[in-house]
């Protein structure tokens, strides 16, 4: 066993916040999930078993967005809204038709069903490799690769191809 070492958390930053884009499907929303996540690791010292720091963190990251996610459907009441709006602004140094496709991407990706949508994440967001997302998912390497290729069809097909 090792500790987790704090000073090392920034070095996975990018990658847990493009996996929290898209599992909430909002930038806005997907930088308080990484912030909570840094709360909840650096509230006490964190001890790992032959794990990479990057798997315990994406691991960490699901699991607080599932409880946030959970806490959230207990309370929530649906109030129709009389116009839609855009979760998701596009940074100034984007051009506005890449911010159009990245928030249909990313959305797409946020309507995936659990399964499809951390096989996604991992191998296209992550960059993980088919083996190391599927021992983070602790699932085996052919079941990533069947996820990913239904998730992949379904993002294609909800962006019309």
């Amino acid at each position: 066993m090792r500790e987790l070492d704090p000073n090392r958390l920034g070095d996975h930053l990018d990658r847990l916040y493009r996996a929290a884009w898209a599992l909430t499907g909002s930038r806005e929303d997907a930088e308080d999930l990484v912030q909570d996540t840094f709360a909840k690791i650096l509230a006490r010292p964190r001890f790992l078993r032959g794990e990479e720091d990057l798997w315990y963190l994406l691991r960490t990251l699901k699991n607080v967005f599932l409880s946030q996610r959970r806490t959230l459907a207990a309370r929530s009441i649906s109030v129709e809204l009389d116009e839609e709006i855009s979760p998701i602004e596009a940074p100034p140094s984007v051009q506005p038709e890449q911010a159009v496709e990245t928030r249909e991407v990313y959305a797409a990706i946020s309507e995936l069903p659990d399964g499809l949508r951390e096989a996604l994440i991992a191998i296209d967001i992550v960059g993980l490799s088919y083996e190391e997302a599927a021992k983070s998912l602790k699932v085996r390497q052919g079941t990533i690769t069947s996820r990913l290729f239904r998730a992949r069809a379904r993002v294609a097909k909800a962006l019309g191809d």
